[in-house]
């Protein structure tokens, strides 16, 4: 059976036999946090120092290669001082998103197989479009709540898990500790690819959505469910469509979020040893 024929067959299989293969390449046993980088955020790891080890994401099972620009497809493992401690944080540099037409099982594999390597928090980081007009390009907002307009979950069956503290309270008040001026939303899971209509806009801010995007939901809710704590960080990169009139367009989203690459990895560097 070839590595994407068990992603889809079993997929808590193929993320257990992805985090044995990234251990035994690694050299480390259990990491302790995950991230996940989303378009234009790859800049942000390089705060994080130079990696510990670095291949990419396709060499490992179920992981397919990069399809969005601003995501490499690399997966990297860093070492992070804690005090007297050393936490072993496993990056992401991208990921795969449902309207790439590939199934959920590809977007979820990354965090499944980060929870199965032992990873205990989950940083889930976006580029998105910002509904809420006091937003400015450029801000980052923390994810406290969502709304998933794709009608599409990574768990199946008789399989019922609470959502109330998804998007963990307690880790995002030690971010905001580390920075008081960062703002919390509702972020809208939009499946893409095409950017939402001034109209779709105006529904979601009715729903009171703050944010939009094609990404981070499914991930949430598979760590989740698997037991991890989950931080969601969007980087608004754009006024969503009929905000200010101006048309959308992925370049606009890539500089946005190399522009704020330094202050944003300066933050999780900061946040990370405090987290566990």
């Amino acid at each position: 059976m070839t590595s994407n024929q068990l992603l889809y067959s079993d997929p808590l299989k193929a993320a257990e036999q992805a985090a044995s293969e990234i251990a035994k390449r690694t050299g480390v046993l259990s990491h302790d946090i995950a991230l996940v980088m989303g378009s234009g955020w790859v800049d942000a790891v390089s705060v994080l120092g130079s990696p510990d080890f670095e291949c990419n994401a396709d060499e490992i099972t179920g992981f397919l290669p990069p399809a969005v620009e601003g995501h490499s497809g690399k997966i990297r493992s860093y070492s992070i001082k804690s005090g007297d401690k050393i936490l072993r944080a496993l990056v992401f540099l991208g990921r795969t998103h449902l309207y790439e037409g590939k199934g959920i099982e590809p977007v979820v594999h990354g965090v499944r197989t980060a929870v199965k390597a032992g990873c205990k928090v989950v940083i889930l980081t976006n580029a998105c479009g910002g509904i809420n007009t006091s937003y400015s390009v450029g801000q980052p907002v923390l994810i406290r709540d969502h709304i998933s307009l794709t009608a599409t979950s990574p768990l199946i069956g008789a399989h019922f898990v609470d959502l109330t503290d998804l998007y963990s309270k307690r880790i995002r008040a030690i971010v905001k500790a580390a920075d008081n001026s960062l703002a919390e939303g509702v972020y809208v899971h939009w499946r893409g690819p095409t950017y939402e209509t001034p109209a779709e806009i105006l529904m979601m801010r009715a729903l009171g959505a703050d944010l939009v995007g094609m990404s981070t939901v499914p991930e949430a809710i598979a760590a989740h469910a698997l037991g991890a704590e989950v931080l969601g960080i969007s980087l608004v990169t754009n006024a969503a469509a009929g905000v200010t009139g101006e048309k959308l367009n992925h370049e606009e989203v890539i500089a946005a979020g190399k522009a704020a690459a330094t202050r944003m990895g300066t933050l999780l560097k900061e946040v990370i040893p405090k987290l566990l």
